[in-house]
């Protein structure tokens, strides 16, 4: 699969968001969407397919954690793409306050 394409889904971005410094179980990261258990097991195939993340299975559980060298040079696009998120969110909330001020 295209590695651009793995980490165009909005989705995916944000599970390696999830693991890019920490270990995850699986049931932490499926716990953070408002999507079937399946469609997230499917997203963490498809990162784990493509390399991205790595998998450590303890007992019944399954842990996931980003690969950040994997990511080779998509890794500034996918940090990029988080702080452009920031900045758009303290953007919304300095026009907020800006509107709470003149009321």
């Amino acid at each position: 699969m295209d590695p651009l394409r793995v980490i165009a889904a909005p989705r995916r971005l944000r599970i390696l968001q999830l693991v890019w410094d920490r270990e995850l179980a699986a049931r932490e990261i499926a716990a953070e969407f408002d999507v079937t258990w399946s469609a997230i097991s499917q997203h963490l195939t498809v990162l784990k397919e493509a390399g991205f993340v790595r998998e450590r299975r303890e007992g019944t559980s399954r842990y996931y954690r980003a690969d950040q060298a994997a990511l080779g040079s998509l890794r500034s696009v996918v940090e990029e793409h988080w702080r452009g998120g920031l900045g758009r969110v303290k953007d919304l909330a300095e026009n907020e306050q800006k509107r709470k001020d003149r009321t």
